[in-house]
């Protein structure tokens, strides 16, 4: 059994601990507040620019460009977001198990010379330079400070690519950023563009909330679906009849890179909350789990105290019998 000092001083190294935890939380918690209000900052042009686009596209027979046809697939470029710093749980984790799986997916078909990374994160570019892929250059600072200009950089390197033909397709990896208690990992076509898969998918977030418990989601769940079946009530359909000057191609020229680059930057922009919520989520398991060890560490720390105390009674009680 462990001595008095020695549990004072494991309660005194589990306290320390929790202070730390608790503060990283309260800090990951502003961040996150902060990240969530970015994105909705960008939601009303993404949801206009998407919904122009792609009715336009679906409306028009012939609307079509070089971005949006299927080619044989020789060589491919992955864009996959992770962060730079730990203690986000399985955040970095996963991402790097997904890249894992789909390089060994597509070095089996086309080798590992005809895979690029662009590593967004300082972790998923040393994993790369380790699994020995070809990375297309440094943004760990994107995963820091959302940047849309380097953002634009890269969607615009990545279209000239797809159209010169060095690349035939483009895939992210990323959390979509759902709530702060949930973040999906997604896999995601860039190029070519998939109007089918980007009419399903989904668009759902509470970016009010910083509340991780699996109750209060639900709660809060609840709440969002009935408020979102009010607003469908009352919204009206946008006018989808277009009138195309000059000419086709000259719009669609304009538009889709602007979407591409929206899609990056959005991409970049869920990443970095769902870095956020899970580095959240990770500090309060953490600060959870050292106030059980120190209720078990007190329990502890009182029983043996008691038993020292009554060793020491009995001790003066058997000194004054032998007296």
């Amino acid at each position: 059994m462990p001595s008095l000092k020695e549990i004072k001083n494991r309660l005194t190294s589990v306290n320390s601990t929790r202070k730390i935890t608790s503060a990283m939380k309260m800090v990951a918690s502003s961040k996150l507040h902060h990240a969530q209000q970015m994105i909705e900052n960008m939601l009303p042009y993404e949801t206009m620019l998407e919904h122009i686009l792609k009715t336009f596209l679906a409306s028009e027979a012939d609307a079509s460009t070089v971005f949006n046809v299927e080619r044989p697939v020789k060589r491919v470029a992955l864009v996959v977001y992770a962060s730079n710093s730990s203690l986000c749980g399985g955040f970095n984790a996963n991402v790097i198990r997904l890249l894992q799986h789909i390089v060994d997916e597509y070095s089996e078909k086309l080798g590992m010379d005809n895979i690029v990374v662009y590593p967004i994160g300082r972790k998923v570019a040393e994993k790369a330079a380790k699994m020995g892929l070809h990375v297309a250059g440094d943004f760990t600072s994107l995963a820091e400070k959302p940047n849309v200009k380097q953002c634009i950089e890269i969607a615009r390197e990545i279209g000239q690519k797809f159209v010169s033909g060095d690349v035939d397709r483009v895939e992210m990896i990323y959390h979509h950023f759902k709530s702060a208690g949930s973040q999906i990992l997604t896999r995601k076509n860039f190029l070519p563009i998939d109007l089918t898969e980007e009419l399903k998918r989904d668009r759902t977030r509470d970016l009010n909330s910083v509340v991780t418990s699996k109750e209060a989601q639900e709660y809060l769940k609840k709440n969002a679906s009935t408020e979102e079946h009010k607003q469908e009530e009352n919204v009206r359909p946008l006018n989808d009849n277009f009138l195309v000057e000059p000419d086709m191609n000259t719009v669609l020229s304009q538009l889709i890179p602007k979407y591409l680059h929206l899609m990056l930057y959005t991409a970049l922009l869920d990443s970095i909350a769902s870095e956020h919520a899970a580095r959240m989520v990770a500090m309060q398991t953490a600060t959870d789990n050292a106030d059980e060890i120190l209720r078990e560490l007190n329990l502890q720390f009182n029983k043996s105290r008691q038993q020292a105390i009554t060793n020491e009674l009995l001790d003066i009680v058997g000194g004054s019998i032998n007296n």
